[in-house]
């Protein structure tokens, strides 16, 4: 689908004009099989362009016949304990950890021209620093809404391009890098200078954007602009766009809005990254051409902690073959389905493929709902107030279900199914600061700004259920 540049001077008339015009002029006439979803889509665009978001031109297409990518290791290649310390890779309790694999070791050049970097990997050209006003400096300044992101993409000229786009959520999130990264959120003393090469992207190759402390935001305040705007509703009630955030490691859903803004960095190139080509092989497995992973089909239907699904995925025996593993973060956010969510009418379900099958069961709303599925990732935190040691006892999840917070006094879909989150390995009751709440469900835990549900899968009264899908090369 050609992409297609959007301006705030259309929008009113838009907002006038029947779908089935919006329809053509976003190509999705010609481009959408199902003329229903086809002009769902079309309202949505409107809906959300009014308010700080662009029609996602991205997920409407998630497969492809002929296209692959490389899955961007996470960087990561030391094994943690359960709540302390690190372990032997070689020993056989983490062998199917995070660490002990590589696969697509991180490797980028600095262009020439100093403004552009090439990911070796993926074949994408990204912009080195999110300094999009050019005045030399990186701060809140250069913040820009979803809307003027996608714009300011769709018009660049720089390093002799002019095909630059707004990347995808998977496009960003390819940059991730989970093995210097260390979460600033608790660290009272941190300053970017302390934060130095441990940003969750390679800041020896591109210009990180922190928060703008003197602006009144916080240091964590790093979430990057993607194309992605979420098909259900965050908070239940509001549009949202999805930002990865290089700062504290996380994807989460924002609301669409005139005022909430993003840093943005632009891409060119390999068209077809993040596009999954499945294959059921009918003998319990889906391969992924684009990918070259072969995948759990159906997840066992289990509750595991961490360490749990660590022990399950290294012990499982399915289709013939025994080298199962749990998947780093970067390989089980590249199943992710960002065109389907779970109150998403015209794409219902958990966000992933449906040739997968999923386990659904009662969530803490007392409502049916979607598991989140523990990676192999440790999620590293500052262990201090000047980030000096480090805190490994949180480990990496995604939310294929609703990505569940208490805020303000009810249970919402706070941050989207696709959302990338932590929490403990394996007890959240002993999560610092965690509150306890019952709204009709079963008691819970709850932490953090947005109120984040927290699981440990422990299958322990209050501590919630966390699934696992493995898979091998």
């Amino acid at each position: 689908m050609k992409t297609k540049k959007i301006t705030l001077t259309l929008l009113p008339l838009l907002l006038f004009t029947a779908c089935s015009n919006v329809l053509s002029m976003l190509g999705l006439a010609d481009d959408e099989d199902d003329y229903t979803t086809a002009y769902a889509l079309a309202a949505l665009w409107l809906s959300q362009s009014s308010s700080g978001c662009t029609y996602n031109v991205q997920s409407t297409t998630t497969t492809t016949t002929s296209g692959n990518y490389a899955v961007v290791d996470t960087a990561q290649t030391t094994c943690y304990g359960t709540n302390s310390g690190t372990l032997a890779c070689a020993d056989s309790t983490t062998a199917a950890q995070d660490g002990f694999y590589t696969r697509n070791a991180p490797s980028y050049t600095v262009n020439s021209d100093g403004v552009t970097v090439s990911d070796n990997n993926t074949a994408l050209m990204w912009t080195k620093s999110p300094d999009t006003n050019g005045d030399g400096s990186v701060n809140s300044s250069d913040k820009l809404t979803q809307l003027a992101a996608y714009n300011y993409c769709d018009s660049l000229t720089k390093g002799g391009f002019s095909d630059w786009r707004l990347p995808s959520v998977k496009e960003q999130y390819s940059l991730m890098n989970f093995g210097q990264g260390r979460d600033p959120s608790s660290c009272t003393n941190c300053t970017s200078t302390l934060l130095a090469n441990k940003t969750f992207i390679d800041d020896s190759k591109f210009t990180v954007g922190f928060g703008d402390t003197s602006s009144g935001e916080r240091l964590i305040d790093g979430q990057y602009a993607t194309t992605n705007v979420y098909a259900g509703k965050i908070f239940d009630t509001d549009w949202g766009v999805f930002g990865v955030n290089h700062v504290d490691g996380r994807i989460k859903g924002y609301e669409c809005s005139s005022t909430k803004t993003f840093f943005v960095m632009c891409v060119r190139g390999n068209t077809n990254y993040g596009l999954n080509n499945f294959t059921d092989n009918s003998n319990g497995t889906v391969t992924d051409s684009a990918t070259s992973l072969v995948w759990q089909k159906a997840d066992d239907g289990n509750s595991y902690t961490f360490p749990g699904a660590i022990n399950y995925c290294n012990s499982l025996s399915l289709g013939g073959q025994s080298d199962w593993r749990v998947p780093n973060a970067k390989e089980l956010q590249s199943i992710v389905d960002y065109s389907r969510a779970p109150d998403y009418s015209a794409n219902q379900g958990p966000a992933i493929n449906s040739i997968f099958t999923t386990s659904s069961f009662t969530n803490e709303e007392g409502i049916t709902d979607y598991p989140w599925y523990w990676s192999s990732t440790t999620h590293v935190t500052c262990g201090d107030s000047n980030c000096t040691t480090d805190d490994v006892k949180y480990g990496v999840y995604l939310t294929f279900g609703r990505a569940l917070g208490y805020y303000t006094s009810a249970i919402q879909d706070v941050h989207g199914a696709g959302a990338q989150r932590s929490n403990d390995k394996d007890d959240v009751s002993s999560t610092a600061g965690a509150s306890t709440a019952n709204v009709g469900g079963g008691t819970f835990y709850y932490w953090g700004p947005q109120g984040d549900i927290l699981r440990d899968g422990s299958n322990t009264a209050n501590r919630g259920k966390m699934y696992v899908r493995c898979v091998r090369n």
